[in-house]
């Protein structure tokens, strides 16, 4: 690859500057690395969810995430891989980084270029693709006056996802080549949930009846009298109505099961082989496991450990998955922007209270009222999986490939 003049001109200005102290960095793992870069913290948990994918369908894979150089470590802890802060970007310390981890791919996220590191990786032969770009990483102000840097940094990547349109013309307009270059909106946790046995979900579906069903997951034990009050508010209305409580804390099935008869509220423990009949109002599961079953005959769920301070919510993306309108309180703030991004698409509805529960309840549990939600919430669970499923694809493609080359070598 030719390197342009800017380059040239950058690289020199960044022999200039002092070379920084190498930083200690932890071992390369044996076999295939992955190099995911991830510009911020926004980009994280997509990034994770994608990393772990990758890694259940290529158990020998390693993954490595680079962070901007002002984070620190343990700020970003990552459900499988190494997390490190990525180097200064003087030639020195980028082919001190490539020649440590040697990466078999790299996954670069948003915006933060560092022409060294990159026009390096390229010249090894690195596979590279940049995703997430935005019309706002692109305004390269710190390199206005080496005119195409931009461009030969950006041509350095074997394929181009920007976030946008507008995005993709601006990066066609910088000379890379259009078929380098497509738009998808950015990428996202997406749900994938385990199947369910056909034969088990009928038989549950038949011995439902088609009662008007509702479902309380994760719920806390402070949340019981809240979710409670509710069912019995929707019992007025919906006589045969039946509310499932799968418990966040199994210890607690017990308690809830003896303040149910202390409220004559006729309940089973499903976990223990009860089953459900016409006279069942409530039925208990600890069981995580059974979620897969309860959210996909619940047409309504409330997601809990969200109604009262201290959980933080849960991830709602597998509910939504599978089907099921959603409900939650007001404290989700470890899954905030997924719950915006569910409610905005009318997907999902915040209540603040047992009285407001109730009232969706009643109102949601009404012949094909959740449906509306419910598509909503499939079109977000699906608005980005095509490019989860082609990054997988692309990402497995490209180290097949590269083991090819190596072992012909």
């Amino acid at each position: 690859m030719a390197r342009s003049l800017s380059l040239t001109a950058y690289r020199v200005l960044s022999w200039r500057g002092a070379h920084p102290p190498g930083k200690d960095m932890p071992s390369r793992p044996e076999g295939e690395l992955l190099w995911i870069h991830v510009a911020d913290r926004g980009r994280f948990p997509a990034l994770c969810d994608l990393a772990q994918r990758l890694v259940t369908l290529r158990p020998d894979l390693s993954t490595l995430f680079t962070i901007p150089g002002d984070t620190r470590t343990d700020d970003w802890p990552s459900p499988t891989g190494l997390v490190s802060v990525l180097p200064e970007d003087h030639p020195m310390s980028a082919r001190r980084f490539l020649n440590h981890w040697t990466p078999d791919m790299c996954l670069w996220s948003g915006g933060g270029l560092k022409p060294n590191l990159i026009d390096q990786a390229a010249q090894s032969g690195l596979p590279m693709v940049l995703i997430d770009i935005a019309e706002s990483d692109l305004a390269a102000r710190k390199h206005r006056w080496l005119p195409d840097l931009t461009r030969t940094v950006l041509d350095c990547f074997d394929l181009i996802v920007t976030n946008g349109e507008a995005a993709a013309r601006q990066v066609r307009r910088a000379g890379v080549a259009p078929a380098k270059v497509r738009s998808s909106p950015p990428l996202q946790v997406s749900a994938n949930p385990a199947p369910w046995p056909e034969d088990e979900l009928a038989a549950v579906n038949a011995a439902l009846g088609g009662r008007p069903v509702w479902l309380s997951a994760w719920t806390q034990a402070k949340e019981f009298i809240s979710v409670l009050t509710a069912h019995r508010f929707a019992l007025r209305s919906l006589h045969r109505a039946l509310l499932v409580v799968h418990v966040a804390d199994p210890e607690e099935a017990g308690p809830l099961r003896e303040r149910l008869e202390h409220m004559d509220l006729r309940c089973i423990n499903w976990d223990i082989g009860d089953m459900i009949d016409d006279h069942t109002q409530v039925a208990i599961s600890a069981d995580p496991e059974t979620l897969g079953l309860w959210y996909r005959v619940s047409p309504l769920t409330f997601l809990g450990s969200s109604l009262e301070p201290g959980a933080g919510g849960r991830d709602p993306l597998t509910a939504v998955a599978l089907g099921s309108a959603l409900l939650y309180g007001p404290n989700v703030r470890n899954h905030i922007d997924t719950y915006v991004r569910l409610a905005s698409a009318g997907a999902a509805r915040s209540v603040r209270d047992a009285d407001a529960l109730g009232s969706e309840v009643v109102h949601l549990l009404a012949p094909d009222a959740a449906a509306a939600m419910a598509l909503a919430g499939w079109e977000v669970v699906t608005e980005t999986a095509h490019l989860t499923d082609e990054l997988i694809e692309l990402v497995q493609d490209r180290l097949d490939r590269r083991g090819a080359e190596r072992a012909d070598a």
